[in-house]
């Protein structure tokens, strides 16, 4: 991929996508399949916003159980399967222990008794899923001993044991919105990062493209388009207020959690009782789950929301909003015994929130991604989709894409995006990826760096494999972390990477969890500055944006986020030890 900001204007697409992040950057793959000249801008980089900031999960819609919404359940099992299937090295089951305390709500009938009921639900969860390591296995119990040895310090009195059920975790969220971004630009889009629409472009009450500003040289030029999708997240409403002062109704949440350098030395994650209830279960339990789930050599912590009236841009959070979370969750398992000092990184991003009281304390939160058709607003053919939850980013692309197609009188098939592999997933099985990997990278590539050019490339791991042989990229990592030095060249080079962050934050591992250091982050401007013709100054700028994301109560431009630490072998404490 180039970035071509110039070729916005030499053409007048079928469609302009708003929005860059996983439900834009989805609609762009299905729009092309459907022979659209497809156009995808985006205002920071490419799955900068609550993308980059989720929670990592994949979610199959057990939880909507307690709703009594089988739709939903069925459309979030489907979507789970699809990820699964069209990313497998990008997404892999994960397993979650919920105890059981007593012999109600909280006991493991009851909760053994929903977990069956989806198992019987979703029969078909692993239809077509070729990798048998990429299935979902069926929910199962533990007695309260197999409980405490997993983890050391859960709350002991009434414990009965555990549910087990399985979900899927994303690798890396921002590579995988760069897949879809990837497969839309192999099949002709047009993708643009740091390009902000600024206006839409009007023919009396049609839309008929979009006004952009690159952001990186402050020009401005119009692109046509017979159509505008308006991906753009919590800055849709913008966009079309712009035009119109009503059209895109609706609070949004800010959704948050965080990483610890401890881990617990097994795969599992666990679940436990937070302060707040959901008010909108028709069954529940006494409170809604924390979760603590492990993710790649962190425990990742969450997940709280609050209603957030504030500007997009302005997301952040605040030294007093952790310490309030340690709180809960040492409150929920005392043996935790975190602290602020333990935290290496937080991720929070804006999603559509339900309808809330003032003050509510238990909060309904947003139910399904919004599809608006704008034409009642006399703004013809313009609709907007802003997605609730990145597991349904393909699924609801797909529905908005057929609004836009017949808004546009094409007549065209809804493409098998739930079953074409995206770039870098057409294999079998990833142990046998993992295998081809060792055998072709050069002497002395250990496991961790095989594994990450596995899971971050895919099949496309040649692409990387080929840079070594340059003098100056040689098969050397960056300082400290598992990220080669010829992954930053091909972010540059091959994947419209043009600041720092971009590449520390979206493109490679070297940014994922926690700061990766002076020397590293040095290394990485000196390697990305060689490329993009950067001198000393623009350097240090450049290393100091990256730094500043990881500052308690910095806002969020275009992301946060940080490297790896050693996992704990020890498991005499609750999480283990700090590795920083």
């Amino acid at each position: 991929m180039k970035r071509e900001f110039a070729a916005l204007a030499n053409q007048e697409f079928d469609l302009v996508i708003v929005g860059g992040g996983a439900f834009g950057a989805a609609a762009a793959w299905d729009a092309t399949l459907r022979g659209l000249s497809v156009a995808l801008i985006e205002r920071e980089d490419f799955a900068s916003g609550a993308s980059a900031n989720s929670f990592k999960m994949v979610h199959g819609g057990i939880r909507y159980l307690q709703h009594a919404d089988l739709p939903r359940l069925r459309a979030s099992c489907h979507e789970r399967t699809a990820m699964l299937r069209i990313a497998p090295h990008l997404v892999t089951p994960l397993p979650i222990v919920v105890p059981t305390y007593g012999s109600g709500r909280q006991g493991k009938l009851l909760l053994g008794a929903g977990m069956w009921l989806y198992d019987a639900l979703t029969l078909d969860r692993n239809l077509r899923i070729r990798d048998r390591e990429r299935r979902i296995p069926f929910a199962g119990f533990l007695d309260a001993a197999a409980v405490e040895e997993l983890f050391p310090g859960v709350a002991t009195e009434g414990l009965t044991g555990a549910a087990v059920f399985y979900d899927a975790q994303m690798y890396n969220p921002t590579r995988l919105v760069l897949a879809f971004v990837t497969a839309a630009a192999d099949n002709g889009a047009l993708a643009v990062n740091y390009a902000q629409a600024e206006k839409l472009i009007l023919a009396g009450d049609s839309v008929r493209g979009v006004t952009v500003r690159d952001r990186l040289t402050g020009e401005t030029i119009d692109v046509r388009a017979r159509a505008v999708l308006n991906a753009a997240g919590p800055w849709a409403r913008e966009l079309v207020e712009r035009h119109r002062p009503r059209g895109l109704e609706g609070s949004y949440s800010r959704d948050a959690a965080f990483l610890v350098a401890r881990l617990f030395p097994h795969r599992y994650a666990l679940a436990l009782q937070g302060r707040t209830r959901d008010p909108d279960a028709l069954i529940t339990r006494a409170a809604r789950h924390l979760f603590l789930v492990p993710w790649r050599g962190y425990t990742l912590c969450g997940v709280w929301h609050r209603v957030w009236a504030d500007p997009a841009d302005a997301v952040h959070v605040t030294e007093r909003e952790l310490q309030a979370w340690i709180d809960e969750l040492n409150e929920a398992m005392p043996a935790l015994d975190l602290s602020l000092s333990d935290v290496c990184m937080w991720n929070a991003g804006l999603v559509p929130f339900g309808d809330n009281e003032p003050g509510a304390e238990h909060l309904s939160y947003g139910k399904r991604s919004h599809i608006v058709d704008h034409e009642g607003d006399g703004l013809a053919n313009l609709v907007s989709l802003v997605g609730v939850r990145y597991t349904m980013a393909r699924g609801d692309a797909a529905k908005a894409l057929d609004v836009v197609c017949r808004k546009l009188g094409v007549r065209a098939a809804r493409p098998p995006t739930h079953r074409l592999p995206l770039p870098g997933g057409d294999f079998e099985s990833f142990r046998e990826l993992l295998r081809d990997v060792a055998r072709e990278a050069p002497t002395g590539v250990g496991q961790a760096g095989v594994e990450a050019l596995a899971h971050n490339y895919g099949t496309r791991y040649r692409y990387v494999l080929e840079l070594m042989s340059e003098p100056f990229i040689t098969s050397e990592c960056v300082h400290g972390s598992t990220t080669f030095r010829a992954e930053l060249v091909h972010a540059v080079r091959e994947e419209m990477a043009v600041r720092l962050s971009d590449v520390v934050f979206r493109r490679t591992d070297l940014g994922t969890g926690s700061h990766p250091g002076r020397r590293a982050l040095e290394e990485a401007a000196a390697i990305v500055g060689r490329e993009l013709g950067w001198d000393a100054e623009r350097r240090n700028a450049e290393i100091a944006d990256v730094e500043r994301r990881f500052v308690i109560g910095a806002t969020i431009e275009p992301s946060d986020v940080p490297a790896a630490p050693t996992p704990m072998e020890d498991a005499a404490s609750a999480v283990g030890t700090v590795a920083n």
